[in-house]
């Protein structure tokens, strides 16, 4: 492996000092004694972005930028459509020698991946908060809910099966036979650049099944690092690389998978119009897909709620990863009873909240993540004041480098005001008012996704009204708490626009296996 990351590194010319590329090299983050603990994850000035056994790549060349300044960190070079047929095969052979192995052993080798990133956890988590924006509390957080997916994973390779059903026929039994798809294609978002990977990959190998994997191409030095810390352990246990694979690219990419009918399943995150993309091309091939799309959720305050739960639950939901978590609060319905006195609440809180640099500890809230964020969460706030909203506080960019906006409130609007049922990947909460238990749940149901959601109340007939099936339609249903978040051990996932596939715990390890009777 050395010798090939040796020979790979002799492809590349060598800058001369004084020239341009030695100078743009001089300008890169990893270049600098500050950012060297991004060496310690194997990355270099020019990382090859294709992983299938042996690394390489033969597509364009892009740089990642740091959200909190716009700074360049480092390059990758993708992968091209010749890249992808290499690894698509390679991945099939590996398919073959990982089948065979038992799934309790294919836990140990997930075990294993899980311990070599908690071994990396910080500076993992270090270059989440520098490629992604997210502070470094919720960047080492994310890669614990990789390592947590695999414990998870570990136990589950013990229990996965199917029951034995009586027969009507005298002296026979029905079998229900679970035997893994092939090849999980999964393509991840930027803003869970960990994660989201760690749901799929840790599920899908011990049920048998080889990885390959598309990140987002801004956070592609973050999937050349997991993707490395990974590859390691398969090659400690001589075991074929391309079970995980790696191929970093564009729409490209993304394309041929959705098309190719060797990807026996797809799992797409990101926003609902590319899904809706994703899931006709893959439709047409007769193939799977597991979507996991956007999400419009909303909180609901009852006017006996507990306002100490619901100040620091409603600004977490909004705020958090500077609202960009497809789970992220952006409608907050309050009882009229209570809505000036939580808005009054509410505002004071955003103006407490410590915005800085992502890796500072006493940071609360980063930048968005690239400047077309900005400018989305610009347009954003501009249509709300258009349709009749009123800024109560932010809806302006922070003049300092980077991608910061002030988090804001905006109240003022309809419920089905066109900019309230539009998702917008940005810190803005939208506050309506609201007199009645049936209409609000009709409000919260009535946007064409359905991820999360949750209402504040004491009141435990309207917790189970709100559980049941006139209550919320979503995929996520909260009681008392924020929207954001959730645990390994439940299925996540949401209904109609945001895709109906399901992720991480309970029953979803299905999803990745094929089922005989």
């Amino acid at each position: 492996m050395l010798g090939f990351r040796r020979a790979f590194a002799a492809l590349l010319p060598l800058p001369r000092a004084g020239s341009p590329q030695a100078a743009a090299m001089s300008t890169l983050l990893i270049s600098q004694e500050r950012y060297a603990w991004l060496r310690e994850l194997g990355l270099q000035e020019e990382n090859p972005g294709v992983y299938n056994g042996r690394w390489g790549g033969r597509g364009q060349v892009v740089t990642t930028y740091c959200p909190a300044n716009n700074e360049p960190i480092a390059s990758v070079r993708q992968g091209n459509l010749e890249d992808y047929e290499e690894t698509v095969k390679k991945a099939k052979e590996a398919w073959k020698v990982w089948a065979d192995i038992p799934a309790p052993k294919r836990g140990e080798i997930v075990r294993q991946i899980g311990d070599a990133l908690r071994q990396k956890i910080k500076v993992l988590g270090s270059l989440v908060s520098l490629e992604m924006g997210k502070i470094f509390v919720e960047g080492v957080g994310e890669v614990q809910e990789y390592v947590d997916v695999c414990d998870y994973a570990v136990g589950l390779s013990r229990m996965i099966g199917g029951p034995i059903l009586p027969s009507e026929r005298r002296g026979h039994a029905l079998i229900e036979q679970w035997n893994p798809v092939g090849l999980v294609g999964v393509i991840t978002a930027f803003n869970f650049p960990v994660a989201v990977y760690g749901w799929n990959s840790a599920i899908a190998m011990i049920c048998g099944n080889t990885c390959l994997w598309k990140g987002a191409p801004t956070t592609s030095l973050i999937s050349v690092a997991v993707t490395k810390i990974i590859s390691k352990v398969l090659e400690d246990n001589k075991l074929p690389g391309a079970i995980c694979s790696l191929v970093c690219g564009g729409a490209d990419i993304g394309t041929a998978m959705a098309r190719d009918e060797r990807m026996d399943l797809l799992s797409f995150t990101g926003s609902t119009k590319v899904g809706k993309q994703v899931a006709l091309m893959v439709q047409e091939r007769f193939g799977r897909s597991l979507l996991e799309l956007g999400g419009n959720n909303a909180i609901i305050v009852f006017e006996d709620a507990d306002l100490n739960l619901v100040i620091p639950s409603a600004l977490f939901a909004a705020v958090g990863t500077a609202g960009q978590r497809c789970t992220t609060a952006r409608r907050l319905f309050l009882h009229e009873s209570v809505h000036d006195e939580v808005v009054a609440k509410l505002a004071k809180a955003y103006a407490q909240v410590r915005i800085g640099d992502p890796w500072d500890s006493d940071t609360l809230y980063g930048p968005l993540h690239t400047k077309e964020a900005v400018k989305m969460f610009l347009d954003a706030v501009e249509q709300a004041k258009q349709q009749g909203g009123s800024v109560v506080c932010g809806g302006k960019v922070i003049n300092r480098p980077g991608n910061y906006v002030e988090p804001t409130i905006v109240t003022g609007l309809p419920h089905n005001a066109p900019i309230v049922h539009t998702e917008t990947f940005a810190p803005i909460l939208y506050v309506l008012k609201f007199k009645e238990e049936e209409e609000v749940f009709a409000w919260n149901n009535e946007v064409k996704q359905g991820l999360s959601s949750s209402i504040f109340t004491k009141d435990l007939g309207r917790i189970f009204r709100w559980l049941g099936p006139k209550g919320s339609d979503c995929g996520i249903v909260n009681v008392n708490i924020p929207t954001s978040g959730a645990e390994i051990g439940g299925a996540f996932g949401g209904e109609k626009h945001t895709g109906g596939g399901r992720e991480s715990g309970s029953d979803s390890w299905k999803l990745y296996m094929r089922r005989s009777t």
